[in-house]
Order: structure tokens, then C-alpha cells, then sequence
């Protein structure tokens, strides 16, 4: 496994971003994230991403904007490297409804945002478990050039 797994945050709350780095130095310190808080600073993100993107996306899906996190993944399923991008929804919320039209948009996963240090913790474990140490993930690369 790398030394570096970058993980690209797309959450309106600079919070979670802030314990989601706290957390990982003791439970995933290979992750580094980038964080970034609109579906248009998200937008921007993937457009002018040159070199290696992130390996995985945690995608919260209210924004707390015109547009939700949903939009952002159809928005990067449509991409052509976005499209086989591992995204992990984060929800504050897990309603029949919310969980359908999550994987209906093309999401990896969908779970719910833990609610105490410990738990962000365990949840950070649990991701590199499964997403740094058992799955093969692509080497995906994005250029301006390869479209």
C-alpha cells in the first residue's frame, strides 16, 4: 500500500473535515484529504485535477446549497475518470428513501456520519481496512488532456 492514500471531502461542515484529520493520525494515518465544501468548489476540483486523484470520494449528500451531493455524483459519474471512482456517501440520516437514490446515482457505499471522536475513529479503521488494505483500487490519473 502506498505511503499516501488522498481522500477527496466533499462536506459543507469544516468539523467533520477538522475530525476527520484528528482522527485519522491515530486510526488511518495514510490518509490526507482534501476537503472541499460546495457542490461548485467540487465541480471545480474534479474539472482542473491534473496528476493523481484522490483514491476514494466521502460524499455527504446535504450541501446546504442549491444542489446536494447527489448532484456532485451524477456530476462525477458522468466524468470519465470519475465514473469508476470508489464515492462513500456520508449521511447524517439513513431513510429507505435517502439509501435508493444514493446507489441509484452510482454511490460505492452509503453510511452514516458516526457522532463521537471514537466512533469517527473506528469509522476511519474500518475505511482502510477496507478500501487501503482489501480492495484493489484503479491507478486513476487525471489530465486536462485526456478527454
Amino acid at each position: 500500500m502506498s505511503s499516501q492514500f488522498p481522500i477527496l471531502l466533499v462536506d459543507d461542515d469544516p468539523n467533520v473535515a477538522d475530525i476527520l484529520s484528528k482522527a485519522a493520525k491515530t486510526s488511518f494515518a495514510e490518509a490526507s484529504f482534501i476537503h472541499v465544501s460546495t457542490f461548485e468548489d467540487a465541480k471545480r476540483y474534479i474539472e482542473v485535477l491534473e496528476g493523481r486523484g484522490p483514491k476514494i470520494v466521502l460524499l455527504d449528500i446535504d450541501l446546504q446549497d442549491k444542489v446536494d451531493g447527489l448532484d456532485f455524483l451524477a456530476l462525477l459519474r458522468a466524468h470519465p475518470k470519475g465514473r469508476v471512482l470508489p464515492v462513500i456517501v456520508l449521511s447524517a440520516s439513513k431513510t429507505a428513501q435517502l439509501v435508493e437514490r444514493a446507489y441509484t446515482f452510482g454511490a460505492s457505499s452509503f453510511t452514516v456520519k458516526p457522532f463521537s471522536f471514537s466512533d469517527w475513529k473506528t469509522y476511519l479503521n474500518n475505511l482502510k481496512i477496507y478500501w487501503a488494505d482489501t480492495v484493489t483500487l484503479l491507478d486513476i490519473r487525471h489530465s486536462n488532456d485526456e478527454h
